[in-house]
Formats: C-alpha cells, sequence, structure tokens
C-alpha cells in the first residue's frame, strides 16, 4: 500500500517517478512525509524543484528523519526554499 491518495494522471514522467519516489523511501516515517508533500505540490513544481527534489530523495534517509524531526542541524549546502516548505508541511500535517 502506497498511502498516496493523488493519481499520477495527468503528471510527466519524470512527476510520476518522483511521486512513486516519495511514498517508497524505505522509512515509512519519511514516506508519510515526503508522500503527501508530494501529493499536494508535485503537480506545481517549477524544472528547478523538481531537480532539487530529487538530490534530496537520493540524500540518505537517517540524515532527512532527523532534519525533519528536529534532530539535527540542516547543513548549509542542503538548506532551500524547497526543504523549508517541505519542512513546513510536515509540521503543519495532521497523521
Amino acid at each position: 500500500m502506497t498511502g498516496t491518495r493523488r493519481s499520477s494522471e495527468g503528471l510527466d514522467a519524470k512527476r510520476r517517478k518522483l511521486l512513486f519516489r516519495s511514498w517508497h523511501r524505505g522509512m515509512r516515517e519519511l514516506d508519510l512525509i515526503f508522500g503527501r508533500f508530494a501529493d499536494a505540490e508535485i503537480a506545481g513544481f517549477t524544472d528547478e524543484e523538481i531537480e532539487h527534489y530529487e538530490r534530496l530523495l537520493d540524500l540518505p534517509e537517517t540524515d532527512l528523519f532527523a532534519w525533519a524531526v528536529g534532530g539535527a542541524a540542516i547543513p548549509e549546502q542542503h538548506r532551500s526554499p524547497l526543504l523549508e516548505r517541505i519542512l513546513v508541511f510536515r509540521r503543519a500535517a495532521t497523521f
């Protein structure tokens, strides 16, 4: 079960792939954070945001999870408006 509530219909191939990857991180907690964010936002991503989101999904799960729950500071090279949007979305979400 993916948990996604958004259909990939109408998305281009790259966005479909990112939506799938968002829900299949391997760590269920990150699936919920990234998957729900992708459900809500992926259709409106700019090309630059798509590239940045791909790079975020390539990062180690332990780092992403620590940043998402405030257990570790985000290194300067990974700080971005997109990551901040994900974290704001996570804080506002009711799981």
